[in-house]
């Protein structure tokens, strides 16, 4: 038996996961101690620090419920959500429309709903229109495409957030026509202060962060042999646009409703024009970034 140090315990930790048989699962861990240990070493990490390390880690599994994913939304806070979105996108064959993230408020049960129908069914708010084209990258439609949508109502709120999760409202899942083209109504999304009565807003707060996100849409698009697209279209007026708390914004989905739009399906409403391109999908091809809450607790 020898001794360790503060250097060699990481070789010896290395050394006893090096039979691991999974491949990918010796590679991932045998990185994450390493720069685990590093992290301890470069900060000098005190049994005090650890212990509060623990206490937190905790309270956000504990937070977590069906309705409430603390530990996407800790890795939104932290950057890690919009960097592993990043890499995953490099990873795709072509390059459709700019991809943003899946957040911790999507739900798998959303209502289906006809072309043109509204997605707030319960919320009131200033009503505008939403439509577009679902292509490929070289401009052919993908007919039937699927078009799922989710957002806040106009007081900032999700669906998710109201008793427990038992609401459903402001989201529906559409298929595009036999052109590729989608429209529905909605009402103008507020921007919001993300969860701050659990421990990931404790953190967001004694970093003297405003924790708000600026108001946008979710879109979930998807055709037969087309990489999904998990993205969200940002209303340009909002005055955090440029200091997103989660890191999901970029130019090319910031947009705002017209007033007067000749080219919009329904007549009489502020319409938002985009259109969404998708590329093709590798055979061996990744899954999203995020998850509905409450396939993540079930399945653990």
């Amino acid at each position: 038996m020898r001794d360790l140090n503060e250097t060699s315990v990481t070789d010896a930790v290395l050394e006893q996961m090096a039979g691991t048989p999974d491949e990918r699962l010796r590679e991932v861990m045998a990185s994450l101690v390493r720069h685990l240990h590093d992290f301890a070493r470069d900060v000098r990490l005190t049994p005090q620090e650890w212990l509060q390390a623990i206490g937190f880690l905790t309270q956000v599994g504990q937070a977590c419920t069906p309705a409430r994913q603390e530990f996407i939304l800790l890795s939104d806070v932290l950057g890690l959500s919009a960097l592993v979105n990043l890499m995953h996108d490099k990873t795709a064959i072509e390059q459709g429309t700019e991809s943003s993230l899946l957040g911790p408020f999507y739900r798998q049960d959303a209502p289906d709903l006809a072309l043109g129908e509204t997605i707030a069914a319960k919320a009131p708010g200033h009503e505008f229109l939403v439509y577009g084209r679902v292509t490929d990258l070289h401009g052919k439609a993908l007919p039937n495409a699927s078009v799922q949508v989710w957002q806040t109502d106009e007081d900032g709120v999700y669906d998710l957030q109201k008793g427990r999760g038992e609401t459903m409202d402001m989201r529906g899942n559409f298929r595009c026509d036999a052109a590729g083209r989608f429209h529905f109504r909605t009402v103008k999304p507020l921007g919001y202060l993300i969860p701050m009565d659990g421990p990931v807003g404790k953190l967001v707060h004694s970093q003297h962060r405003h924790g708000y996100r600026p108001a946008h849409i979710h879109f979930l698009v998807g055709a037969p042999g087309y990489r999904e697209l998990v993205t969200a279209l940002y209303l340009a007026d909002d005055e955090h646009i440029e200091t997103d708390t989660v890191f999901g914004v970029s130019n090319a989905l910031v947009t705002s409703p017209r007033d007067e739009d000749p080219q919009a399906p329904m007549k009489g409403i502020p319409a938002i024009h985009y259109d969404f391109r998708l590329g093709i999908a590798a055979a061996d091809e990744a899954g999203r970034v995020g998850a509905d809450p409450s396939q993540i607790v079930a399945a653990h």
